[in-house]
Formats: C-alpha cells, structure tokens, sequence
C-alpha cells in the first residue's frame, strides 16, 4: 500500500492538526522531500511536535524515517514513469509505432526460431510423440499457456496428451512417467524451478524430456534429452513474455502439423471427426 493510502485510510481519524498535515503533503509529496520536520511545522503552521505525532500515527518512528519512505516510494513511481511499455516500445508511441515495433519483434522470433528448426532434432521429436504412450506438458506462466495450446492440437491428433496447470499436479503427473511416454517441457529461461522439478522427476521414471528453452545454459537445458530452441529478444524490460511465446508456438504449431503429415489419412479423419462434433453442439 502507497504512503498516499496510507495517509488517506488514516485522515479521518486524526485530530484538526493531524489532517492539516495529511493534506499538505498529500498535495505536496515532492516538497516534503526537501523540508526538515521544523520547517513543514512551519510551512503548514503546526508544531513540530504535531509533525512527529503525525509519523508515528502511521507507523514510523519519526519524521526521518518516514521521509526516507517516501523518498523510495517516489523513487519507484518516478522509475515506472520513464520505463518502457514493453521492450523498446514508448509510452509517447502512438498506436501504428506500437503495432509496427510488434510485428518487427515477433517477426524476428518467428524467423530465428524457424531457422534454428532446421538444424534441430526436431524430426526425431515428432517420431517420440506419434509413438508416445502418453504425452505430457508442462509450462508455467506464459508458457503454461503455449503448452496448453499444444495439448488441445495433439487431443485433435488422438493423442495421449496431460496437461495442467499445477506445479503440484505436474510433478505428480510426471511422477506417472514412465520408459514409452513423453514429457515436453517450456520454459524461457530454463530455470524455473517447478518446470525443473517435472522434467527432473519425468527422468527418474525414464520417460523422455523434450525441452522448448532458449539456446543458452541452463538446468532445464542439461536435464532433457532433446532441446528445441525458442529464440526471442527478452533482455529488455517487458510487460509480457510475447516473443518467447511467439517463439514457442512457432515449435508447437511446427509438430501439429509436421504429425499431421506423419499420421496421414488417420491423422485428417481425427481432425474432421472432431470437428463435425463439435458443430453438432453449436
């Protein structure tokens, strides 16, 4: 809760002086930082006393510590001001900048990510899943739903697919592993401790881990037996993970089709099963 809040929740049960003050430096944050306790008693004509009263009403020792509160609390707000809105897009952006600096960002994510396609095991992991017993997913966040995207395409397929959301459930799920399963694990950053915690517990059980990870070290990257690389730009700030989920549904949407094609005619008359099904309820 904001000092302003604070202040604000507390006004009405302060005395005449006390709400004296609260307004003054509700309506005056930024001066407060450059006054002593003596010279705010004087600018809103209280005594200095009345000013430490004040602090400690809400919670701090003094007017020191209080004002050092406040100076962080500024600090922060004044940060997320000049920050981007994501990646290198402004605040002062208008609508086309901002939909054009998009499509630049995901765009190179499709294409670097594709590319690294190619020269991956990428084909060997379509094989695993069209033989897989039973295909799990894991995800957190962002990725949680990329993979989530995954498992409804594979359900189309006839495939075996597992699919929550919770690190509990996922780590339980993969506890049910075994030798002819599959477990495909996404993950940026490849260091999220949940996502590691499943995959590490999908190898103990000998299932085979599948891991959609950027191209650099990391734990998750060392434990799977095939990495397929998701490449994005995610070092600036960001309000969203969009490139790397971009990047991964490049790699999802990429086995979709590539076991279409594998499973043939079986694989086509899945899919329009489904869907005339489906049409049935609408």
């Amino acid at each position: 809760m904001s000092i302003t809040h604070i202040i604000l929740l507390s006004r009405n049960k302060l005395p005449t002086s006390g709400r004296r003050i609260a307004d003054w430096i509700i309506a005056n944050p930024e001066e407060v930082l450059a006054l002593t306790s003596q010279e705010l008693a004087t600018k809103i004509e209280v005594g200095q006393s009345s000013i430490v009263k004040f602090t400690q009403r809400l919670g701090y020792r003094g007017f020191s510590q209080f004002k050092r509160a406040l100076i962080e609390e500024m600090s922060r707000k004044s940060a997320i001001q000049h920050a981007p809105l994501h990646a290198n897009i402004e605040t002062s952006d208008s609508t086309a900048t901002i939909i054009q600096k998009l499509i630049k960002a995901k765009s190179e994510a499709i294409f670097q990510t594709s590319n690294a396609l190619i020269n991956s095991p990428f084909e060997s992991v379509v094989n695993l899943v069209d033989q897989a017993n039973r295909v799990q997913i894991v995800g957190m966040g962002g990725s949680a739903l990329s993979g989530k995207d995954l498992a409804y395409k594979l359900l189309k397929l006839g495939v075996a697919v597992i699919s929550e959301f919770d690190s509990h459930v996922q780590v339980g799920i993969a506890r049910t592993l075994g030798p002819k399963d599959v477990q495909i694990a996404l993950s940026f950053s490849g260091q999220t401790k949940e996502i590691n915690a499943a995959a590490e517990a999908a190898k103990e059980r000998g299932a085979t881990v599948v891991a959609l990870t950027a191209p650099t070290p990391s734990e998750l990257r060392d434990l799977a037996d095939f990495n397929l690389d998701t490449i994005a730009d995610e070092s600036q700030h960001r309000a969203s993970s969009m490139s790397a989920r971009t990047a991964q549904n490049v790699v999802t949407d990429a086995l979709f089709i590539s076991l279409v094609k594998l499973r043939g005619d079986s694989g086509q008359e899945m899919i329009q099963d489904i869907a005339s099904h489906i049409k049935q309820l609408s």
